[in-house]
């Protein structure tokens, strides 16, 4: 089997009414669903095209007893979940959810970086379909953290996951911007040192490419989102879009080339 190790697999998005943020993704994004029926519980699945590419759950009550808000967290593929979560331990990571088994699935955790960004390292059962590279319409193609410090994160991503620095970028006021990626593959996301003027802790935010984020902002807002920030133009000629949706989950879009 091919390894995944350090591939964005899944992304989950875990809120507080999940009738509501179907109707909001669908309609912003274009994704369809899919009901998946192998467990006691159908499970929801968001569908870019004909390609599964994340799920739709309510949020636990341990997660809401914990004081978690609504929000999409990502799954990185590993060779070794058990192994890969007993270094991220060693390495000042808080555990969430001890290494277990999806029956049918695979296998999984869920922890805190040292810094206290949530990600999930994630082992499937059965021969994943390679992630699509770049940035094709409706799939998440950029997955970007907002560390406590840059350094400090990436020693700890780049020991776990096993990613490579792509390219380091000066962002004037805004500091540094490192582009990262499995060595040999299309670039994943961007660390940066995450402004004291955003409140709560470090966080991911994962970027969805849509046709136009100009055309998406008004859409955004008309179907009960919030936008954080932009549209603006990025080095490289595309533009994003930082949002929140209507449950109060984080999100962004992203749109290629010059748009009007």
């Amino acid at each position: 089997m091919k390894s995944r190790h350090g591939c964005f697999e899944w992304y989950e998005l875990l809120t507080m009414d999940t009738p509501a943020a179907r109707d909001f993704y669908t309609k912003l994004i274009g994704w369809s669903m899919m009901e998946w029926n192998e467990l006691e519980e159908p499970y929801a699945m968001w569908v870019a095209g004909e390609r599964p590419i994340g799920g739709l759950m309510e949020l636990p009550d341990e997660a809401k007893a914990c004081g978690a808000p609504p929000h999409w967290q990502a799954y990185v593929g590993v060779d070794d979940v058990d192994a890969t979560t007993q270094r991220a331990k060693e390495l000042g990571a808080k555990i969430f959810v001890e290494p277990q088994d999806i029956p049918k699935v695979g296998r999984f955790s869920i922890f805190a970086d040292p810094q206290g960004a949530v990600i999930s390292p994630f082992k499937s059962f059965e021969s994943a379909a390679d992630t699509p590279e770049g940035m094709p319409l409706m799939h998440f193609s950029w997955n970007e953290l907002a560390a406590g410090k840059l350094e400090s994160a990436w020693a700890f991503y780049s020991e776990i996951f096993g990613w490579t620095v792509f390219e380091d970028m000066d962002m004037g006021e805004a500091g540094e911007y490192r582009i990262y990626g499995r060595k040999g593959g299309a670039p994943l996301g961007g660390f940066y040192t995450k402004p004291s003027e955003i409140p709560g802790p470090p966080f991911w935010l994962h970027y969805i490419t849509v046709q136009d984020v100009h055309e998406a902002a008004p859409q955004v807002e008309g179907l009960g989102g919030k936008i954080l920030n932009g549209p603006m133009e990025v080095p490289g000629g595309g533009s994003i879009l930082q949002c929140m949706d209507p449950q109060g989950a984080a999100f962004a879009l992203y749109s290629e080339g010059p748009q009007s």
